[in-house]
């Protein structure tokens, strides 16, 4: 790892990203910088001075307003960040569109697909190539991630994709669900399955190109399934808390993953839960009428 380390995470100023911020900050030297970003200018102001007055923290926290559906504006951080210490070295792309269970899902899909996919392409294709050799660039999905949740009919267009290929997919997606046709073309009314498996297949579809090069050095780029976290936007999905995880205990998977002193081939490019990668083509379409699924 380079002396002075920076590390950035979106979604940051409350739940898993905020507490991924508080243990990146934990873990890393005080010579690091740790970017937590949000849309709102007055939390994430207040979740940075919090951060930075906590007795665990090490490493200084700055706070930096990040709408992720602006892909500019996601492409000129990625340079302040290169311009500023020659890469990034730690990036997590936790960003989420809050969609509560009474909303219409397709009244919302535009945001909930700007926030969800078009943020994570945007950042894989701006934060990858100022990835330092030995960093991690994670993006937060879900175990419905994997392909095998979606109708056959749709696998040809994620499996084994490029970057561009994925992106077409996603959009062609957005389409259908404007015209009416997304049912009928096989797509889930669920908003967060395609969502979920089109991030996944971008991070495989990044990695596949990458990959050799970043095993000789030590770098991963993977998708991380946090398994069921307590926070304000997954709650009003589920009935039973019982096994839910508080956004600190969720986030030390990921830490594991960002700390890990060497990178296992096998979890490269794959969605990881636990410390373990789930496989790719597992899982089967969900039932529509049962919303309470777990992660």
């Amino acid at each position: 790892m380079n002396a002075s380390r920076i590390a950035l995470v979106t979604g940051a100023n409350q739940g898993l990203g905020r507490a991924l911020v508080e243990g990146l900050a934990a873990r890393m030297r005080p010579d690091d910088l740790v970017l937590l970003t949000g849309r709102d200018d007055q939390r994430v102001a207040d979740a940075a001075y919090e951060i930075n007055r906590s007795p665990g923290t090490r490493a200084r926290v700055e706070g930096r307003v990040l709408d992720v559906t602006d892909t500019d504006a996601i492409a000129r951080l990625a340079e302040e960040v290169r311009a500023r210490g020659g890469g990034v070295d730690v990036v997590v792309s936790n960003a989420v569109a809050r969609l509560l269970p009474e909303e219409s899902q397709a009244e919302r899909a535009d945001e909930f697909i700007d926030v969800s996919n078009t943020a994570t392409h945007a950042i894989l294709r701006s934060f990858a190539p100022v990835l330092r050799p030995g960093g991690r660039l994670l993006v937060v999905a879900s175990s419905l991630g994997t392909l095998g949740h979606l109708d056959a009919r749709l696998h040809h267009l994620f499996d084994d994709a490029s970057p561009d290929q994925v992106e077409y997919a996603v959009e062609s997606w957005r389409s259908a669900l404007h015209n009416g046709t997304a049912q009928e073309a096989g797509w889930p009314l669920w908003l967060n399955v395609p969502s979920k498996v089109a991030q996944v297949a971008a991070v495989r579809a990044v990695a596949a190109g990458r990959r050799e090069k970043d095993l000789a050095d030590g770098t991963l780029i993977a998708a991380v399934c946090p398994g069921m976290v307590d926070t304000a936007t997954s709650r009003p999905w589920f009935s039973d808390y019982s096994r839910a995880q508080s956004p600190a205990q969720a986030a030390e998977a990921v830490l594991d993953l960002v700390f890990a002193e060497r990178v296992d081939p096998a979890l490269y490019g794959e969605l990881v839960r636990f410390g373990e990668a789930l496989d790719w083509h597992g899982g089967t379409p969900p039932v529509e009428q049962d919303r309470l699924l777990t992660p």
